[in-house]
């Protein structure tokens, strides 16, 4: 006898339900979960205080340790979500304590690996600052910058933003009641933690605008990761329609990625400034919501030998940002691979820098951190390109080592 199709096909599988992680959630996603496992409404603001509060205050990676919730809550927010951080695939440590993390998000789809991206900590006497990142790759093609070589990918979700915070703090042990792990290179003295972010990594944060506002509400939130707004700076290219905005809906303080005192260098610079020239630019940071000498812009200005870096740019730099609350932080060049540009030379920095400081300017020059890994301004790429190479090499060897033998 002959069977028909529906009586000779397998019955279709259960699909499998993917438990999404917690970490990095706003107030609103986890009240969202709270719903999705049957929560009542009316109970989920004190749930949601309570998730929010060791997640992020205590850095939990288990249900099971969140004492304060019903061992039935527990188990039920167990069996539909997880509270699990991106995979760290790889570290490197600087000579200078500097780290570079090499963090693989969770996949998207499936056909999805995961998205990979770079996240740099930079300890100091002081501070200690997070480097992160808001986009996959970059859509800026800044002509210095190794990041603008990529091409861009993908925006990085609000999760994603808070989650590199949150490996940060795990890798560090920077979590109340948490020791470091092995062999860590910041001490228990309270002055090398994770104080400051940046948002200086892979890509333009201005153009991701709604997932930084939401990571940025996350992080800044007092009852958990407690990072106060003027301690988180937005840097950006100049996307002048954004920093208004920017002020207005984020209040953190500003960076300005300038490098360049005319129109027709920085729009080989920075070709963003083709779209928005200097002025433009400049207009938009003298009205920057809450500008003022104690909420200074910080002006970026990277170091080329031979290229911006004369007697009269500096004073024209000057010129430019009158009226405006600045400081100007000078960056020597970090060279990467294929690079046609070279670094002043350091009396040359040293010379500019006077000049602009004695017009009443704050000129720091920016110690480069972390070069011997790659880590330092505008050298985030290479290395994730060649371990995501070393990477589909391997699965590429697994897959054909698992193949059936031909013949």
């Amino acid at each position: 006898m002959t069977l028909s199709v529906l009586e000779s096909a397998a019955p279709a599988a259960e699909p499998v339900l993917q438990r999404l992680s917690l970490v990095g959630r706003t107030r609103a996603g986890l009240s969202e979960a709270l719903a999705e496992i049957g929560v009542p409404e009316k109970e989920r603001r004190m749930r949601v205080g309570q998730l929010w509060n060791w997640i992020y205050h205590y850095g939990v990676r288990d249900f099971a340790a969140m004492t304060t919730i019903g061992k039935g809550l527990r188990a039920a927010l167990a069996e539909r979500f997880t509270l699990d951080l991106p995979e760290v695939t790889a570290e490197q440590i600087s000579t200078d304590g500097t780290r570079k993390w090499l963090i693989k998000m969770a996949p998207t789809g499936p056909r999805d690996r995961g998205a990979e991206i770079e996240c740099v900590y930079i300890p100091e006497v002081d501070r200690g600052t997070l480097c992160v990142s808001s986009q996959v790759g970059c859509t800026l093609t800044c002509t210095f910058c190794h990041t603008g070589t990529q091409r861009l990918v993908r925006n990085l979700t609000t999760e994603e933003i808070v989650a590199q915070l949150m490996v940060a703090r795990d890798r560090l042990g920077d979590f109340p009641n948490r020791l470091s792990p092995e062999g860590a290179f910041v001490p228990k003295d309270g002055g090398r933690f994770v104080s400051n972010i940046v948002f200086m990594g892979m890509g333009e944060p201005l153009y991701n605008f709604d997932g930084v506002r939401d990571a940025i509400d996350v992080i800044s939130d007092n009852e958990g990761l407690s990072l106060g707004r003027r301690r988180i700076t937005v840097s950006t290219s100049g996307v002048v329609p954004q920093i208004g905005p920017l002020g207005h809906e984020m209040s953190t303080m500003l960076a300005i990625s300038l490098h360049a005192v005319r129109d027709d260098l920085r729009n080989e610079l920075v070709p963003l400034n083709k779209k928005y020239p200097i002025a433009d630019l400049l207009e938009a940071c003298r009205t920057y919501p809450g500008v003022s000498n104690a909420k200074r812009i910080t002006f970026e200005y990277v170091m080329l030998k031979g290229v911006n870096d004369s007697d009269s740019e500096a004073r024209e730099l000057v010129r430019l940002l009158k009226g405006i609350p600045a400081k100007i932080n000078l960056i020597p060049f970090n060279p990467w691979p294929g690079t046609r540009y070279e670094c002043s030379d350091w009396d040359r920095i040293e010379r500019f820098s006077e000049i602009v400081f004695r017009a009443g300017y704050a000129s720091p020059v920016r110690t480069p951190r972390g070069r011997d890994i790659l880590a330092a301004c505008g050298q985030l790429k290479s290395e994730t390109e060649k371990l995501s190479a070393r990477a589909r090499l391997m699965l590429d060897q697994d897959e054909a080592s698992d193949a059936p033998l031909a013949g």
